[in-house]
């Protein structure tokens, strides 16, 4: 019997949600619909030419892999997160937030000094995201930061793709997913955002190895990895790399393929406001799922349930009570 039904590496991340229009995003140069590493000087220019703007998203831990580990733990998972924070306020805050969601993780070991890193988020009026992100000292993440025994006790490792950004993140990804292959636990990769896809291609092939055992990535990512518009050449170039995967498509809900038969999932309608998230709710509702013994396709049912909710608020996350809620509706 595993400890952990789930353990995830990635960027630790303190968000801020700004509203934003189009003309806004153009004058201050931010390209829309991606995740853009800054520097902290370039982060602070534009949070000073944004001051005026209504912030909706109170203050919360944030990255990726963070987000999907905390939708499973509230669903009911039991999982542990490696990150790496400074020795200072958002950092302390960050590995509160993340003990207060049931997740476990490293809470001893004293913090290195330094910036733990931020996450500016700019929603425009049609919800999409577009991320500024300092990581600050989530940078130098390494091979330090993973927990062999914690890993090796769990169901699931999962790293996030921005982890290929770093050198050191991303020899963890790679020591993290071999710990797991001769541990006899699963690993699954996010692709995490078209230009880790685009510009990381190496990295990420680095990351994957021989295979895993499930990639989570939208449509842009899946076409992208398949230097193709047709997405049954994403479909065929997905099964070369990984035995099962799963290709949100937004709206229209997603594709899951259970290393036999792929599945449809139907969308929800929803008034969308905010899509940052959406994936990372989508990734962190099927790998409750799929470890708490639904199949595939209710798994991807769930996801997509979730997913729609994320994206109906503001914010990467839902209310601890409301993952319970969900699964009552599923039911």
């Amino acid at each position: 019997m595993k400890t952990y039904h789930l353990y995830g590496i990635g960027a630790a991340l303190v968000d801020t949600e700004i509203e934003i229009n189009d003309q806004e995003l153009n004058a201050l140069g931010v390209e829309k619909g991606l995740m853009t590493l800054v520097d902290a000087d370039r982060q602070q220019e534009l949070m000073d030419k944004l001051s005026g703007h209504l912030v909706h998203a109170s203050q919360a831990s944030g990255g990726s892999a963070c987000n999907s580990v905390i939708a499973a733990a509230y669903f009911g998972a039991n999982n542990y997160y490696s990150c790496k924070v400074a020795n200072d306020e958002h950092g302390d805050f960050f590995m509160n937030d993340i003990k207060s969601a049931g997740v476990d993780a490293d809470f001893s070991s004293e913090k290195s000094p330094g910036v733990t890193g931020k996450c500016l988020v700019l929603i425009s009026p049609d919800a999409e995201r577009s991320m500024n992100t300092n990581l600050g000292i989530s940078e130098t993440l390494s091979v330090s930061e993973l927990n062999e025994s914690a890993l090796s006790q769990s169901q699931y490792f999962y790293a996030e793709g921005y982890l290929v950004t770093s050198d050191t993140g991303r020899a963890a990804a790679i020591a993290g997913r071999k710990i797991a292959e001769n541990n006899e636990v699963k690993t699954a990769l996010s692709f995490s955002d078209p230009g880790m896809v685009s510009f990381f291609r190496d990295g990420l092939s680095e990351m994957l190895g021989d295979g895993v055992d499930l990639i989570f990535c939208n449509e842009a990512e899946a076409l992208g990895w398949a230097q193709s518009e047709n997405i049954d050449d994403a479909i065929s170039a997905l099964k070369k790399i990984s035995k099962t995967f799963a290709i949100t498509l937004g709206a229209k809900g997603a594709l899951v393929f259970d290393g036999e038969q792929l599945h449809t999932i139907a969308g929800h309608k929803v008034n969308a406001v905010d899509t940052n998230g959406a994936g990372d709710m989508f990734a962190g509702a099927f790998l409750y799922a799929i470890t708490h013994g639904y199949d595939f396709q209710q798994a991807g049912n769930l996801a997509s349930l979730a997913a729609a909710e994320v994206v109906s608020q503001y914010g990467p996350r839902l209310a601890g009570p409301r993952h319970q809620e969900l699964l009552a509706q599923l039911a």
